[in-house]
């Protein structure tokens, strides 16, 4: 019987990568199909059909028929599908919200735009990705003061805040980042990794389609 549901994506893709570990921390297993973005896999009908911006990931419910766009709401999907990591109360769960908000304006667009120019998969000017950087370490200087203290980024437990936001932390040596700078941050990263069911992406995501344990 297939898992209910279906992981479409790309191995270096930190978007997905906050699914597949959504997944993984909550015993959801679920089928891996590799989208192939370096031969514009991503913008071909059969993608552009059930993923309608061209971009990955694309999360498939075979029990309700849904297909779920953009890693924050896809996420959000599953915290209330499984009443796990959305928070124990409404201020909570609308903190969790604000957290992920934040998360891509102002910490996972500099950031892995920075990954993506030093992994060769794009090309920019180096005072662009120099701006990249400086952006995207204020952003993890917010989170080093919130996190003083403090073992989550919301309430007392994880939530899918913190999976979202360590989705981009993750690969903060891969944009040059010296994730030693931040240590409250560093704790708090290795938390999530020490949770049952923590996988690195390269566990969860390989370059090929792969069906659930």
């Amino acid at each position: 019987m297939p898992a209910r549901f279906e992981l479409h994506g790309f191995g270096y893709s930190g978007p997905t990568y906050k699914v597949a570990l959504t997944l993984s921390l909550m015993q959801e297993p679920f089928d891996y199909v590799h989208v192939n973005m370096m031969e514009g896999e991503h913008k071909q009908p059969p993608h552009l059909s059930r993923q309608r911006y061209g971009q990955v990931p694309l999360l498939v419910d075979r029990n309700n028929g849904r297909h779920l766009c953009q890693s924050a709401a896809i996420l959000e999907y599953l915290a209330d599908l499984t009443g796990r990591f959305g928070g124990a109360t409404l201020d909570e769960r609308l903190q969790v919200r604000e957290w992920m908000y934040w998360d891509f304006d102002r910490l996972a667009a500099p950031l892995y735009r920075a990954r993506v120019v030093r992994a060769g998969f794009r090309q920019a000017p180096p005072d662009v990705v120099e701006d990249c950087i400086v952006a995207a370490k204020a952003a993890l200087g917010v989170l080093e003061r919130h996190l003083a203290g403090r073992a989550w980024l919301v309430g007392e437990g994880v939530t899918i805040a913190d999976i979202d936001v360590y989705g981009v932390v993750a690969f903060a040596g891969e944009a040059g980042i010296d994730a030693a700078d931040y240590p409250q941050v560093g704790a708090w990263a290795k938390r999530i990794e020490a949770l049952p069911g923590f996988h690195a992406r390269a566990e969860l995501l390989p370059m090929e389609s792969r069906a659930a344990a």
